[in-house]
């Protein structure tokens, strides 16, 4: 049996219970006949204004990652997304193929993550310099650089928003957002990359690629874009940036 809403693809989504905005965010983007269902993942202690609050935050997310994925495999999903993005690149290039391997483990199926969705983008941009905008503290920017550095990618400029909080990350206004990506812009730099799925970035994103010129990479947007490409569904979302409209 098919099911009634899901009737092309229903998606296992991973998510920290702190996160606000990835899930509106993939609502928006949907097309029909793709469904996504969400598990959260328990954050007891969302402080991360500093370096050892972003490795407490991730130590709760790996401790509870297996049991997020059984609990959303109970729905029967057909493909898992990840709506968090700092784990996907921890450890760099290495580290993430660590993580979607995990997943696989657990599940039995393909994974789209915010890390591999940007590198994906990146190549089919053709871009090398990028900037790049974080939620995070130096040692998330860090880790960011890295990932992109063992690809072959010139991290030009990085902009950590240091957000104290795990929920106040989805604070941040669309001025300071527009401030940070005009501080990692350049002549020299070929697209803008933005971390970090609780930063609301995918409408404002879409407006910038038109002032700027060039390719403003959301997270979100790529890693949905990826889970629907990798899945065979071609549909494009307005609104959402380049990749979805146009690739």
């Amino acid at each position: 049996m098919t099911d009634a809403l899901g009737w092309r693809r229903k998606f296992g989504v991973i998510a920290p219970s702190t996160n606000t905005i990835v899930e509106p965010d993939f609502y928006r983007m949907t097309v029909p006949g793709v469904t996504s269902h969400f598990s959260r993942i328990h954050i007891r202690d969302q402080n991360m204004s500093d370096d050892a609050g972003m490795d407490r935050l991730l130590e709760q997310i790996r401790a509870e990652l297996v049991s997020a994925c059984e609990r959303v495999l109970t729905c029967e999903p057909e493909y898992m997304v990840m709506g968090m993005s700092a784990e996907t690149f921890w450890g760099g290039v290495e580290g993430n193929r660590q993580f979607v391997k995990q997943i696989h483990d657990v599940t039995g199926l393909e994974v789209a993550t915010g890390a591999e969705a940007c590198r994906r983008a990146l190549d089919l941009f053709g871009a090398q310099r990028i900037g790049v905008v974080t939620p995070y503290q130096p040692i998330g920017d860090q880790n960011v650089v890295r990932f992109f550095g063992e690809l072959g990618f010139e991290v030009a400029a990085i902009k950590g928003l240091r957000c104290p909080t795990a929920v106040s990350i989805a604070h941040v206004e669309e001025s300071a957002l527009r401030a940070a990506l005009l501080e990692v812009d350049g002549d020299d730099v070929d697209a803008l990359v933005q971390c970090g799925t609780n930063l609301s970035m995918v409408r404002l994103a879409d407006e910038a690629e038109r002032w700027l010129g060039k390719p403003v990479i959301a997270i979100n947007a790529a890693t949905w874009w990826m889970a629907l490409r990798d899945n065979g569904i071609a549909d494009r979302v307005e609104g959402a940036g380049t990749l979805l409209r146009d690739h």
